[in-house]
């Protein structure tokens, strides 16, 4: 149920549109920044982490959305259940068990944080690049989640079907020709 009287069947894109000189535009940019742009982390990665941070916090928005983009990126579909991940799962990569701890960890005991979680996730490999990456990927979702779900945005409501190929060309920045255009 939306927390904006103005706005009683409210998604993310009416949400945007109805506050589009609030940062949107940086925000769109952030998201092809941290998910899209050149990393040590496969896209799937980071798509599979922005969906369990989701999962933690209980938002079924990002969940579903994160989750569809993961499996697109070639995350298989059975490691994902309903409002879960199941991180034992052997289509899940050895490399990100860790940091799926790591991000657990940041999202539920920020202040708990410490150099034993940090050190997992190198010695799976990652530099401190793709370390940043991580922490950037959860904060960023953390972020969203708590926008979402303030807002009053409880479900996912596919504003248009896309197919992989669609997903695997997608830029969070597109949104905001539709959010311009009012």
């Amino acid at each position: 149920m939306s927390h904006f009287p103005s706005i009683p069947n409210l998604e993310l894109l009416g949400l945007f549109k109805k506050f589009p000189e609030r940062g949107i535009l940086p925000l769109l940019e952030y998201h092809d920044a941290i998910l899209r742009n050149d990393s040590e982390l496969t896209v799937a990665e980071r798509e599979l982490i922005a969906a369990f941070v989701s999962s933690i916090n209980d938002c079924h928005y990002c969940f579903s959305a994160h989750r569809d983009h993961a499996r697109a990126w070639g995350i298989p579909a059975e490691v994902f259940g309903d409002m879960k991940i199941d991180i034992d799962h052997p289509g899940i990569p050895d490399r990100m068990r860790p940091v799926l701890a790591f991000a657990r960890r940041l999202t539920v005991d920020p202040a708990g944080v410490g150099a034993a979680d940090a050190q997992a996730v190198y010695d799976a490999g990652f530099s401190e690049e793709g370390f940043f990456d991580i922490i950037s990927v959860t904060a960023l979702y953390n972020f969203m989640n708590r926008i979402l779900e303030g807002a009053g945005i409880k479900k996912h409501v596919r504003v248009m079907e896309m197919t992989d190929e669609m997903r695997r060309k997608y830029r969070y920045s597109h949104l905001w020709k539709v959010i311009s255009r009012g």
